[in-house]
């Protein structure tokens, strides 16, 4: 696997482009086109979140139900959830103006929104950034890098990725972009993931690829434990590789796989690191687990605690909040047995052995936590099964952040 440059346009016949549709804002993009120049298989994940947004419950349509899919459209600003049969109109009509000016059947086209819930977005301004857009698509990577930056809301970065593989003698690109900062508590899978490929894959094994993929990637992240109703990942494959079609668990499938488990990672990771008002990407493996289960609720429950992200955000070794997080997850584990470290690249350092404090320097451990992406590895002795959890520390700027997220 060679990782490359760029991001939704890196694969052979996606383009991009972006607009000003002034949506919320005024004086920066706020929406986002993904294209292929043809028909695509199609695969997605959605929020699990009972509130589902109208984009979301559009695209469960057009994934589950039809049988390819060629554009994606994104607006930032406004989520269209919690808004009714109105907010579901507004969807066909975005996808009726995308189909006029691309000219593919409405039916193919996906549409997804994030931003403020229970606002109506402003269809005229949507319609009018499609046309906007329509003419500015570009296959170039600088067009996929304007389109990651136009579905940013409180993110302060773009986030995009992209590998190279080789499949049958082909090459194969992959390439995404993702975005996310707060309320994000994936469970479907505000985030949302786009993710295209020139692979020439069957629907069925793209759709089950992404499926398996999301339950290691996405699914580990966690800013603020508040599960989004928009949350979702698109997979658009378009053929365009000529490799040998994918159509069952071999290894060319295993291949794809391990391509894709590298992007939606890389993505998840960029999300958790950004989260609103972070400086710190914060890690939690859990090691030596009697089951696969067992160390993602031990992971997941330790990258939720506030009190162990505040102590994160501190720099402060205070290891009894990640074993009062491992014993509320509702996992059974024995206490008396757990190891904990810490790392980062500025060093490693035990900090309990059999679950009593070692002798270590606080300072040492303070100098590891003042980095920009942390660890904790908690050994629980009980098996060979690991799970690896994403999040954040947890700062003032978050409470600013959300405190007036409307104005």
């Amino acid at each position: 696997m060679k990782i490359i440059e760029g991001g939704v346009t890196a694969a052979k016949g996606f383009q991009a482009a972006a607009a000003a549709a002034e949506i919320k804002y005024k004086g920066r993009t706020d929406m986002a086109m993904v294209y292929s120049e043809v028909p695509c298989v199609a695969a997605g994940t959605f929020t699990t979140n009972v509130v589902k947004a109208a984009p979301v419950k559009w695209d469960q349509d057009i994934v589950y139900n039809h049988p390819s899919a060629q554009a994606i459209i994104c607006n930032s600003g406004i989520a269209n959830a919690c808004t009714g049969t109105e907010g579901y109109g507004y969807c066909k009509e975005t996808a009726d103006a995308a189909a006029e000016v691309l000219n593919v059947a409405a039916d193919s086209v996906l549409v997804a929104s994030t931003g403020v819930i229970g606002m109506q977005v402003p269809i005229d301004r949507i319609k009018n950034g499609v046309k906007m857009m329509a003419p500015k698509l570009d296959g170039s990577l600088e067009a996929g890098t304007e389109a990651a930056k136009a579905i940013m809301t409180t993110d302060t970065k773009k986030k995009e990725v992209a590998v190279q593989i080789e499949i049958g003698g082909k090459t194969v690109t992959i390439g995404g972009m993702c975005k996310g900062s707060g309320m994000i508590h994936p469970n479907m899978c505000t985030m949302l993931g786009f993710v295209t490929t020139d692979a020439k894959i069957s629907k069925k094994m793209l759709q089950e690829a992404l499926s398996e993929d999301v339950k290691d990637t996405y699914n580990m992240v966690s800013v603020d434990g508040d599960t989004s109703t928009n949350d979702t990942v698109l997979l658009l494959a378009n053929g365009l590789a000529e490799n040998p079609e994918i159509t069952e668990k071999g290894e060319d499938y295993q291949t794809f796989k391990a391509a894709l488990n590298y992007i939606n990672t890389t993505l998840a990771k960029k999300i958790a690191g950004d989260g609103e008002g972070a400086t710190a990407l914060f890690e939690v493996k859990i090691i030596g687990a009697e089951s696969k289960e067992q160390a993602v609720t031990l992971s997941k429950s330790v990258v939720t605690s506030s009190l162990t992200k505040a102590a994160i955000y501190g720099h402060d070794a205070n290891w009894g909040r990640i074993l009062c997080a491992m014993g509320y997850s509702g996992a059974k584990f024995d206490p008396e047995k757990v190891d904990l470290f810490f790392e980062s690249k500025a060093g490693k350092i035990q900090i309990i052995e059999n679950g009593v404090a070692v002798d270590y320097s606080e300072e040492e451990a303070t100098k590891i936590l003042s980095e920009e992406a942390v660890t904790a590895i908690a050994d629980v002795k009980m098996g060979d099964a690991t799970a690896t959890a994403w999040g954040c520390d947890l700062t003032y700027d978050y409470i600013k952040i959300n405190a007036d997220y409307r104005s």
